[in-house]
């Protein structure tokens, strides 16, 4: 069976080393160690793997590594299809909700003539701006020549 109280010990090491420790606490595993040979040992193990840690640096890629990561295809299909489907998704929620509020709206019999057709007439206007504003873009990608020449 293990000892409990030198389990404790054992837990409290990183802590003393990283400087965590309370000064009761602290006081009591300095006590423990100048006992114990076993911490004292796993102690300068921790010491010097801390030591070999607190070296070791984290290297950036060079900018050409990014440039070839973000001038590959897949990369770049990957983003335009993230951005499509999610613009696909908002469009169509936004809407369903704007239908579901016009419907709403148009067959409760609390609200008056006038605020029906005004709800109407706007929502058959954005309607209208949206469909001219996606021919609009479309009829510029294909008669603009220069779009595909174009380097981000």
């Amino acid at each position: 069976m293990a000892d409990t109280g030198h389990d404790r010990f054992k837990a409290l090491l990183m802590g003393y080393i990283d400087g965590e420790l309370g000064s009761s606490e602290q006081k009591e595993l300095e006590e423990h160690l100048a006992k114990c040979p076993d911490c004292s040992r796993e102690l300068e193990e921790f010491r010097r793997l801390k030591d070999m840690t607190d070296k070791m640096r984290f290297r950036e890629p060079q900018d050409e590594v990014w440039e070839r990561y973000w001038r590959g295809i897949y990369n770049r299909l990957e983003r335009g299809v993230g951005w499509i489907l999610c613009s696909i998704g908002a469009i169509l929620l936004l809407a369903f909700g704007a239908f579901k509020l016009v419907e709403s709206l148009l067959t409760d019999p609390t609200v008056t003539l006038l605020v029906k057709i005004g709800v109407s007439a706007l929502f058959l206007g954005l309607v209208i701006l949206v469909v001219s504003l996606v021919r609009e873009r479309i009829f510029g990608l294909k008669s603009d020549r220069y779009s595909r020449e174009v380097k981000r």
